[in-house]
């Protein structure tokens, strides 16, 4: 067997670190190489362009843009290279196929390393076909897929490694769930400041989510911790490789919940060895399809809302935009527009009146259409109609005068004003409220939005070929409905329906998949990222039987009260200087509100706190304070909750938002109240 021993592997290594370096010189001589060669060029064509003809100066241009592709390409290769020298591979199966009894070593890296001078596969990208038997498999039979079809045969010795700056920390060989030590390992380390991948400790029932090549949307409903958005980059990763030929980087989109988090997130991808993904929120959408007419509340100004000021006509405005039932009486509305949009008068052109039936037919007809974009297909139908009647040409005027008096007989002129008579129509004109300032209301953007794709049609985003959504229970039907209108490509649907942040406006995983009925949808329910007694503290607060946590065992949350508010906050500048002497690298203050975190920031007076409010664009290890909503999808090896009285977390939006608080903790949890505890914590 080749490589039996660890001591064997070790100089494996080592050889392999050699082949990678001696890779690296060469590309980086190519490099050089394009590098001057394309100069060359370019300072050729320039001292030569008024001696060269048209078709010299095409052929020299083409061989430049052949020079930077190949150049280019040099460059990927040898940033690839470099991540590969640091830590080569993390696994190896030795596989026998059933048809070639040859046995062979098949090491598991970031991605593939061929050495040109033997013409041999050294490394093996994660994503390629023989790889998925290392997370699908363990000793015995395997198989994986191919473009040609099954390959079967036997998985005979099975390893796992640790390599890190170039030395092995260590080898796990042959055990039967190999990957639940080294998982143990890498969980009970300290978080970082981004999100890492997850390549050598992927589990088979995510490897078949990201592997998944021909579901058109992917719908992952996954527990906190479980990993979902690591999976879904991860699977974008994969789809990069799979499909390298017809989709890029660019080509992608993710819409995240905040700047913050698509910051947190942003190092997973380039790790992975692909270029960084574009990405979007929700409300900078919104401003493009509202071509930037209307100014509007935003979704964390709205749960601010909520949680300072509670008004249950707010809430009931809220509760209703956000149903099923919101969205088909908004259809049924457009169906009334559709029968009678148009003005009953008499249309005489050249002596001839055009039946009123025949316009509306015709503007019927056209019913695929967004209703502006009708007006002139109907006119165009209108004056064939003429033109049949008088048997000649029609004149300029007689042709300006249709062209004038069709628009006018129909009367819808503009989408907010077909929305705010949507709520006449149905009875509940106190439904619709402007804010302050002619602002709208965030629960009224997305229903505008839909009524203005309905009225004029919409900019579409046909150049994105992937739409990652994370967070998707924050979203409404009528949210969705829109994007499926504006993104006609594959999706990557994601959240925790656990963790709203406004469980008034939440989706369910059926009310989702009730929109996407095409949709694959994945169930994850194992988390991965708190301690056991951190996991069980916070299910006490919400329930989840589905739930099921990791066996790594760390100390009790603590939950801590206080005579005064004093008090309290000088136990948690106490926790601040604790963990200032800790082995932990990063601390999350997580208030209820933006208020609540900017008083504790000025009050707890700390260097390097860090303060992160809706406009921050960066996330940065250490310690941070930081509100509920903006800490979604984060996570933290140490985190303090402070303020849980019962004051303070009392309503069904505080619960969930105490719950998505503890669940960002990995090893340890503190909560701090003054006077009585919250009923939360009192289960």
């Amino acid at each position: 067997m080749i490589n039996a021993t660890e001591q064997d592997e070790r100089t494996y290594l080592e050889e392999i670190k050699e082949r990678l370096s001696l890779a690296l010189h060469r590309v980086a001589s190519r490099v050089r190489e394009y590098s001057e060669e394309l100069r060359e060029n370019k300072e050729y064509i320039y001292e030569h362009q008024s001696g060269l003809d048209e078709a010299d100066m095409v052929a020299a241009g083409q061989s430049i843009n052949r020079m930077v592709y190949t150049g280019e390409g040099a460059v990927d290769r040898r940033r690839k290279l470099l991540k590969l020298v640091t830590s080569p591979y993390f696994g190896r199966i030795d596989f026998q196929s059933a048809t070639d009894k040859k046995e062979m070593p098949v090491y598991v890296g970031l991605a593939t390393f061929t050495d040109e001078t033997i013409r041999q596969n050294l490394i093996f990208d994660w994503r390629a076909p023989i790889a998925s038997m290392f997370y699908d498999f363990e000793l015995g039979d395997a198989e994986y897929k191919t473009p040609s079809g099954m390959v079967s045969g036997t998985i005979n010795l099975k390893r796992q490694y640790k390599i890190r700056d170039g030395v092995m920390e260590f080898m796990i060989e042959n055990a039967v769930s190999i990957h639940d030590e080294v998982l143990q390992r890498e969980l009970s380390k300290s978080a970082d400041d981004r999100m890492k991948n997850i390549v050598a400790t992927i589990q088979r029932d995510q490897n078949a989510v990201i592997r998944n090549e021909t579901a058109s949307v992917m719908i992952i409903q996954g527990v906190a911790g479980s990993g979902k958005t690591s999976i879904a980059l991860h699977r974008i990763a994969f789809l990069l490789y799979r499909f390298r030929d017809t989709i890029k980087a660019n080509d992608i989109l993710i819409l995240s919940p905040n700047k913050v988090f698509a910051d947190y997130i942003s190092n997973v991808l380039p790790e992975l060895g692909e270029e960084h993904i574009p990405e979007t929120e929700m409300e900078e959408l919104a401003a493009q399809l509202l071509d930037k007419k209307f100014p509007f509340q935003t979704f964390f100004q709205q749960v601010a809302s909520l949680l300072e000021h509670p008004n249950s006509d707010f809430i009931e405005r809220i509760q209703f935009k956000s149903s099923f039932e919101f969205v088909r009486m908004l259809n049924k509305y457009f169906i009334h527009l559709e029968n009678n949009s148009f003005t009953h008068t008499e249309l005489k052109v050249a002596a001839v009146v055009v039946p009123f039936p025949f316009i509306v037919g015709k503007f019927k007809a056209w019913q695929r259409m967004p209703m502006h974009k009708r007006i002139p297909e109907v006119v165009q139908e209108v004056l064939q109609y003429l033109r049949n009647e008088v048997k000649r040409k029609l004149s300029g005027r007689e042709k300006a005068k249709v062209w004038e008096l069709v628009p006018r007989m129909f009367n819808i002129r503009s989408a907010f004003e077909v929305y705010k008579n949507f709520f006449a129509w149905i009875g509940k004109p106190e439904l619709f409220r402007m804010m302050h300032g002619s602002q709208l209301e965030f629960a009224d953007v997305f229903p505008l939005i839909y009524c203005k794709i309905r009225l004029e049609g919409v900019q579409t985003y046909d150049h994105v070929k992937h739409l990652l959504v994370d967070e998707m229970q924050d979203y409404t039907p009528i949210q969705y409905a829109v994007l499926s209108r504006v993104f006609n490509c594959k999706k990557t649907i994601l959240g925790d329906v656990n963790q709203p942040v406004n469980p008034y406006s939440a989706s369910s995983a059926e009310g989702i998949e009730e929109v996407f009925p095409q949709g694959d949808v994945v169930k994850l329910f194992r988390s991965y990222r708190s301690t056991w007694e951190i996991a069980q503290f916070s299910l006490r607060i919400v329930p989840n039987p589905n739930l099921i946590a990791m066996e790594r065992h760390g100390e009790e949350p603590q939950v801590k009260g206080f005579s005064n508010f004093n008090d309290e906050n000088e136990a948690i500048r106490e926790l601040v200087v604790q963990f200032g002497s800790s082995e932990n690298q990063s601390l999350g203050i997580i208030c209820k509100t933006q208020r609540q975190a900017n008083a504790l920031h000025d009050i707890l007076n700390v260097p390097n706190v860090h303060l992160l409010t809706p406009d921050s664009t960066s996330f940065s290890n250490g310690i941070i304070i930081t509100t509920v909503h903006l800490a979604k999808g984060l996570e933290f090896d140490e985190v303090i909750v402070p303020f849980v009285s019962a004051s303070n977390y009392q309503s069904d939006i505080d619960r969930r938002m105490l719950y998505i608080a503890c669940t960002r903790a990995m090893h340890k949890l503190t909560l701090t109240y003054e006077k009585e505890r919250s009923e939360f914590l009192k289960v």
